[in-house]
């Protein structure tokens, strides 16, 4: 049975081999095609050139039976002379001259004619099947033509244009019309296009034998800038992921693959290192609470009847609070950097969501910020309505943190899509670090104290969370304060609203 495990058992597994394999079997192909082609060329020449050959013979032999003179059975080519009213030959040879006396003759005789033929234009060529009778020994180097088909050429002789004396000769009658019949033989044929069929054999056979080993000391040429990569591939370690590919100065496709690993393995290290940056960040971050934690309670165990226990617990409790917050920051990004796939929600009314928030939205107790709404109407989204809250959230704090007075917030649906801007008055982003405010941990130098509640996790999770639905969240440039636009693809109401609106 040709299973799969067989045929791969079989199949070579170098791509030197199956590509030398694959080009010779193509070549192969290709050869016997032409092959073909010229063994039918060659011997329809031959054939050809056979037929022009045994025209001399045939008018000789006219001339002799004008002449009234009987053929001499010795001959290069088979003939045989017919005649009307004759069941006989009249002379025959070559290797028709085999048969038993008074055997009848084996091509056929011609009609009677009634005046005498024109002999550069009386002979034609006819293909006849000739089937020889039982025949006596045949003599050494006479051609076997029994039961075979042969081209024959032949001509027709009136016996009118000879004398009496030499019609008698031939044994014809007077009126009758002689033919003479010569068989083109296909030894010769056959013999030059059997030469040229080994010719070619030998020839395609030595040819897919170079052509294979080309084909496989060129593959194996071309694949060792691949080795090249492979083996400087295998050798990068996490210990040394600096390590890069030589990219081949040919540009070819063997440079564009040494680009692209040497890209792939940059990517690769860029996400090493900023994994590791963030673990740092991220032990950095809960080491401060903890040691806050641990610091207090140590002291209030080392000197419990000095302690201020109410202030104590308040601390403790506010620094858990802080390391349940980054706590739940952390998963919120591994579940975001993971793409985990969320079940398909209805619409979410960001308008709606925008104005519950900024009504019950925490009010910094030190200076009182304003929230301004401005909503046109309904803007829907897909998604789940508590991604959208963290993600305003996220947005309201870090306004709240570095407004002056006032926060505005404006909502509207603009080229199918939701766009949602928070501007707050407060002293604004540079330009230059329009990006980095959405760095994991990352707190430009007005944003340095951690007892405003600061992380450096909010915008990166409000971007992840706009990415994960198919929107962005950048930074624009505002004359005054800073300004976040969050752009997300727009949704269709809920079937509820469109059945109850009222007709136009």
């Amino acid at each position: 049975m040709n299973t799969p495990e067989r045929r791969r058992r079989w199949w070579p597994r170098s791509v030197r081999a199956r590509t030398a394999l694959a080009v010779a079997s193509t070549a192969a192909a290709i050869l016997v095609a032409i092959g073909w082609w010229l063994h039918r060329d060659v011997y329809r020449q031959s054939t050809q050139i056979a037929r022009d050959q045994a025209q001399a013979p045939l008018l000789a032999l006219a001339d002799q039976l004008r002449e009234g003179k009987m053929p001499s059975r010795r001959s290069a080519v088979p003939y045989e002379v017919v005649a009307t009213g004759r069941s006989t030959a009249v002379a025959s040879g070559g290797g028709m001259d085999v048969f038993a006396p008074g055997s009848p003759h084996v091509l056929p005789a011609p009609p009677r004619l009634s005046k005498s033929t024109d002999t550069d234009s009386g002979w034609y060529y006819e293909q006849r099947t000739i089937r020889i009778p039982e025949r006596r020994a045949e003599p050494a180097g006479r051609f076997d033509l029994g039961g075979d088909t042969y081209p024959v050429l032949s001509t027709d002789i009136w016996a009118g244009e000879l004398s009496s004396a030499e019609a008698a000769n031939l044994g014809v009658a007077p009126d009758a019309t002689l033919r003479v019949h010569v068989v083109v033989l296909p030894h010769t044929t056959e013999a030059i296009t059997d030469s040229v069929n080994f010719l070619l054999l030998r020839a395609g056979l030595v040819g897919l034998v170079l052509i294979s080993a080309v084909t496989y000391f060129t593959v194996r040429i071309a694949l060792r800038p691949v080795e090249a990569i492979r083996a400087a591939t295998a050798s990068v370690t996490p210990g040394d992921p600096r390590e890069r590919v030589s990219v081949p100065a040919t540009g070819h496709e063997i440079a564009a693959l040494a680009t692209t690993i040497n890209t792939t393995l940059q990517r690769l290290d860029d996400a090493a290192a900023q994994q590791r940056r963030f673990i740092a960040d991220a032990a950095h971050e809960l080491r401060s609470p903890l040691t806050t934690l641990l610091a207090s309670l140590e002291v209030a165990l080392a000197y419990p009847e000095r302690t201020d226990w109410p202030t104590a617990v308040t601390t403790a409790a506010r620094q858990t609070r802080r390391l349940q917050t980054l706590a739940e920051d952390l998963l919120l990004l591994a579940r975001l950097d993971a793409r985990a796939p969320t079940a398909d929600h209805g619409p979410v009314d960001l308008a709606a969501l925008v104005c519950q928030l900024t009504e019950r939205y925490e009010r910094p107790p030190d200076r009182p910020v304003t929230f301004t709404t401005d909503a046109t109407g309904p803007a829907y989204v897909h998604g789940r309505p508590d991604d959208y809250e963290r993600l305003l959230r996220n947005l309201f704090d870090n306004a709240i943190r570095h407004a002056a007075s006032h926060v505005q917030v404006t909502v509207r649906n603009q080229d199918q899509q939701v766009v949602l801007s928070v501007h707050d008055d407060g002293p604004g982003v540079p330009a230059e670090n329009a990006e980095r405010v959405f760095e994991r941990f990352v707190r430009l130098d007005d944003a340095r104290s951690r007892d405003r509640g600061g992380t450096g996790l909010g915008l990166p999770i409000a971007r992840e969370l706009a990415h994960h639905h198919q929107g962005t969240l950048v930074l624009v440039p505002s004359d005054t304060g800073a300004c976040f636009r969050l752009r997300i693809p727009h949704a269709p109401p809920p079937v509820r609203e469109r059945t109850t609106s009222p007709a136009p």
